[in-house]
Order: C-alpha cells, then sequence, then structure tokens
C-alpha cells in the first residue's frame, strides 16, 4: 500500500513539476523602469497586444507599480476592452485615490464605453479630492451633456471659466453647448439665375423658422419666386423626426396657389446609418400641378474623417418612359459640420429642384439634357450664433422649344440664419 502511494506520488510530482518550473520562468525578471519604456514604445508603435504582454509581466513582480497598471488600462480603453480597463483602474484607485490622472483615465474610460452616468458619479467623486479641478470639471460637463443634460454641462464648464476665464478648451466647449441650447433659429435664403438666352433673370427667396425639439427638428418655409414676371408664394413644411439611433426620417409638405410652384408637394425619406461611416436612404417626392409627377429618389453617404461623400440619384417614370439624374456631393469640413466647402457635379434634369408647370409637358420637360456644377462656402461667428454660406453654380441646360441648342445659368446664392433659446 506504500508503495503504491509512494508510486503516485512520483506520478504527480512528474506531471507538476514542469508546470511549476515553467511558471517560475514565466515570472518577471528585470528592470521594470526600462522594460516600462520599452512597452510604452511598443504601444505607440501599433504594437499593444506585445506592450501589453511587456506590462502583466511585470505586473507579476510588481503589482502595485501603479503607474505601469494604468498605463495598461488605458491600452485596453484604446482597443475597446473597457472592462478590462475598468477593473485595472479600480484595484489602481482601491489602493491609492489620490492620483489625479488615474481618476482622469478612468472616467474617460467610462465615457468612451457610453456609460456617462458612470463617468458623472466618478467625476462627483473625484472632484471631493480634487476640488474645482478644470479637467474634471470638463470631463463633468461632457457626462452631463452625454445624459441629455446641456443646461447643467453649461454651468459646469462656466465654472471653469469663472477661475480661468482664459481657458481655451472651455471657451470652445461653452460655444458648442450653446449651440446646442439653441433650439430655434430664423433665416433667409436668396437666390439669382442669369440666363444667357431667351429668358430675364428669375429670383427664389426663403423665409424660414427652425425648432429642434427632443423628437426631431421642424422648419417652416415661405417660399417666394419670381419667374416670367410673375410673382408666386409657396407655404412648406420639413419635419426630421428621430426614430431610433442611427435611424431617422425627413417629411415635407408645401402647398401653393401660384402657377411657378405645384399646387401641393410631399415626400418623405428614411435615412440610415451603417457601419463603416456610410449612411443610405430612400424616398420619393410627389408634385401635383395639373398633373402628379412622382420622383423616386435615395442617396448613399460616406464620412471619411473631415470629408464627405454623396450621390443622389432621381429616377421619375412617366408615360413616354422613364427619366433620371444624379448628383454627386462633396464637404470638405472644418470645425463642425456648419462649417465646409461644399462642391457638386449634377447631371440630368431633376423636377424637384426645377419646380416648373410641366402642363402636359411632362415627356419634354424630364427628358431635358442638363449638366450642372456648384461650389459654396459655408461659415459661422465665433460664437456659432449666425450661420452664412455662398453658393456659386453654372448649368448647362438644354431649350424646352428648341431641342438641341442650349443656354447657360449663371445662379447666386446667399444665406444667413441665427439661432436662438
Amino acid at each position: 500500500m506504500t508503495s503504491k502511494i509512494a508510486i503516485t506520488l512520483i506520478c504527480i510530482w512528474t506531471f507538476l513539476g514542469p508546470l511549476q518550473v515553467s511558471g517560475q520562468e514565466k515570472r518577471y525578471n528585470g528592470d521594470p523602469d526600462t522594460s516600462f519604456e520599452t512597452a510604452r514604445n511598443l504601444a505607440f508603435n501599433k504594437q499593444r497586444k506585445q506592450a501589453q504582454d511587456t506590462l502583466l509581466s511585470i505586473l507579476t513582480k510588481y503589482p502595485d507599480y501603479h503607474e505601469i497598471r494604468s498605463f495598461l488600462a488605458t491600452t485596453y480603453s484604446w482597443d475597446g476592452e473597457y472592462k478590462k480597463a475598468r477593473k485595472e483602474f479600480t484595484y489602481i484607485l482601491e489602493k491609492d485615490s489620490k492620483d489625479k490622472n488615474t481618476w482622469i483615465a478612468a472616467i474617460k474610460n467610462e465615457s468612451w464605453a457610453d456609460m456617462p452616468f458612470a463617468a458623472l458619479e466618478m467625476t462627483t467623486e473625484a472632484l471631493k479630492k480634487f476640488p474645482d479641478d478644470a479637467e474634471i470639471l470638463y470631463l463633468k460637463a461632457s457626462a452631463l451633456e452625454s445624459t441629455n443634460n446641456p443646461i447643467e454641462a453649461l454651468h459646469t464648464v462656466q465654472l471653469i471659466l469663472d477661475k480661468n476665464p482664459e481657458d481655451q478648451k472651455a471657451k470652445d466647449y461653452k460655444v458648442s453647448l450653446n449651440k446646442i441650447l439653441s433650439q430655434n433659429s430664423i433665416g433667409i435664403n436668396s437666390t439669382v439665375d442669369l440666363y444667357s438666352d431667351v429668358f430675364d433673370p428669375m429670383q427664389y427667396h426663403t423665409l424660414k423658422y427652425g425648432r429642434q425639439t427632443k423628437y426631431g427638428s421642424i422648419i417652416a418655409k415661405v417660399n417666394f419666386n419670381r419667374r416670367f414676371k410673375e410673382n408666386g408664394l409657396q407655404y412648406e413644411v420639413d419635419l426630421y423626426p428621430k426614430i431610433s439611433k442611427g435611424f431617422y426620417a425627413y417629411v415635407n409638405v408645401g402647398l401653393s396657389n401660384s402657377f411657378l410652384f405645384p399646387d401641393v408637394r410631399f415626400g418623405a425619406e428614411l435615412y440610415k446609418s451603417l457601419p463603416k461611416s456610410f449612411e443610405v436612404s430612400l424616398g420619393f417626392r410627389t408634385l401635383k400641378y395639373s398633373t402628379t409627377t412622382t420622383i423616386y429618389t435615395g442617396s448613399i453617404g460616406w464620412y471619411y474623417g473631415n470629408s464627405y461623400w454623396s450621390f443622389r440619384p432621381y429616377i421619375t417614370p412617366g408615360g413616354a418612359g422613364t427619366s433620371s439624374s444624379g448628383t454627386l456631393t462633396y464637404r470638405k469640413y472644418r470645425s463642425d459640420a456648419d462649417n465646409y466647402l461644399g462642391l457638386a457635379l449634377g447631371i440630368g434634369f431633376s423636377p424637384e429642384t426645377n419646380q416648373f408647370n410641366f402642363s402636359g409637358n411632362e415627356a419634354s420637360i424630364l427628358n431635358l439634357k442638363s449638366q450642372k456644377f456648384n461650389v459654396g462656402y459655408y461659415f459661422t461667428t465665433s460664437n456659432k450664433q449666425n450661420a452664412w454660406g455662398t453658393q456659386f453654380a453654372i448649368t448647362h441646360q438644354e431649350i424646352i422649344f428648341d431641342p438641341g441648342n442650349y443656354f447657360w445659368i449663371y445662379s447666386l446664392n446667399l444665406s444667413w440664419e441665427i439661432r436662438f433659446k
């Protein structure tokens, strides 16, 4: 019996011995500062996994080297492994809650993990240890904004500016929050078309009022048109209801009693955000004169850094066949979505953007050959309260009553909008 036990113990030792030696071999044995510097270089050169392995190895021998553990947690945040990062930050803060940098990194991790309420709770705790600290107050304001409380966010940013009026980061954020809180806007848009032949100059003017709501935005417009030495008015409403995250709609209704506009126009479109910064939409527009014309449209857009590309086709079925047109748009954004340079190239005639009274001539009008190019520049004042825009376009279009011959249209557009609470 004793010999059997001895043999069993020898077998167990034979099996576990190499594992034990192997485990011992994995224990860190080196200069932690030198290895930390190596790990940092690896992390900043996109060799994150190797860096994390090195940091974990150091921590087997120096578990309370908090700077190393904090950097490890930060690399997890960069990789989107927020739970792993949270575990490491929690370990450090339980041991040492007086390290401001760890608090800041831990709060950012919660924000990046789309956990704004957790981030807000952490800022409250951090401010007990670092009262009125500008960096933590800024993170608190950001968390308040993310929890749909921009008013409190604005008050928090003001605390930073009360102590340091020249804090540029806080000043810029205050402007951004004021823009969010400016839920009302009034704007004017004016366009003049100059023709190289046939027609006298034509004018288009719009007065609009917009309001942002938690359900989406609503814009009421009065359009004035002077063409063929006649004046006309159109009343329009645009709605952009939010359906869910990354999914919203566009709804439009317009009425007029002038032959310069359709008697009724209405349309709808659904927009959906996709992975890789793409967005697609699908919808229609209907124009009712003595006859009714329906245009089917959609779009595919792509955001790439500060650039945006979009293509929108228009398909119009008719008794004489189906006509089509399309527009390719490019925007180069600057500080935000209201500041950009825009270019567009269009081919084909679109009855949505050219609301002519067809009077039974749909086939001849819809099949007009046309090419258009425009360039626009849009910008805001420093406080984001006023938004300005200017656009110049050149169109080469076939003459409706003289097929095969063309005229040039030179268009100048100016716009202005003021936003207020």
